[in-house]
């Protein structure tokens, strides 16, 4: 009689969907929650890299003229004509103001400050989303974390069994938790790293090009600056509505 041969284990395979639907309340609403800031990191960190992409090749363009200007009015004019460029917000910021009084270099350089302030809060919209999935989810996972665990322990407590059967749904539940969080976070701390570095690329940039920009306008007088149709609204792109 030949000994028979054992039955092959089953094979066993991880699969997050089946453990999210087989998770209790409280540990799906969670899990769901994760799923939500998972699809926004992703959503806001492709809206924010077309934005930047945009940002960078408006700018380039306004700066190709801008450095061929020998005077203020040429600058003005190149301003005028790339007004979706945030240099040349920022150089229409300044023409206002030397359009308007007799500003010194010092005033100048502080309008330009400001302007370059306020297109950064601009191009930094979204950001505080990224920032917050990435430090919320980790404990938000953790909180279905511990209610899988007490669900486990109050299993144990009801059946009177720490067997597998008893406590392995609620530990699967637990640990899945953890994982939605981290998928959640750690695409969100990448994101933000990376958009916060081309955002602080593109400001340096305008930066360091603010301070050309002042000398060319305090070089001309204003009366010739002044002669440009430049007003109130100028600055602004037709349908302006502010820049996401």
């Amino acid at each position: 009689m030949q000994p028979t041969e054992a039955a092959p284990a089953p094979e066993l395979a991880l699969d997050p969907l089946s453990l999210m639907l087989r998770s209790s309340g409280i540990v799906l609403v969670v899990l769901l929650i994760l799923i939500v800031a998972s699809l926004l990191v992703w959503v806001v960190w492709f809206a924010k890299t077309a934005q930047l992409r945009r940002l960078k090749s408006d700018h380039a363009q306004f700066e190709v003229e801008a450095s061929d200007a020998s005077d203020a009015t040429a600058l003005i004019q190149a301003a005028l004509k790339h007004r979706l460029s945030p240099g040349a917000r920022v150089v229409l910021a300044l023409a206002k103001q030397h359009q308007d009084k007799h500003p010194t270099k010092d005033l100048l350089s502080a309008i330009a400050r400001r302007a370059i302030a306020d297109e950064e809060k601009r191009v930094s919209s979204l950001m505080p989303t990224l920032s917050s999935i990435a430090s919320a989810s980790p404990f938000i996972g953790l909180f279905g974390t511990v209610w899988g665990i007490m669900n486990a322990f109050i299993r144990i407590g009801v059946e009177k069994s720490a067997s597998l059967p008893v406590v392995a749904p609620a530990i699967g539940e637990a640990l899945i938790a953890t994982a939605f969080g981290l998928v959640a976070a750690i695409p969100a701390t990448i994101g933000y790293n990376y958009i916060d570095k081309r955002i602080s690329e593109l400001m340096d940039d305008i930066s360091a090009s603010s301070d050309v920009w002042v000398a060319l306008l305090l070089a001309q007088p204003r009366e010739q600056a002044g002669a440009l149709p430049l007003t109130r609204e100028s600055h602004r792109p037709p349908g302006y509505m502010g820049q996401v």
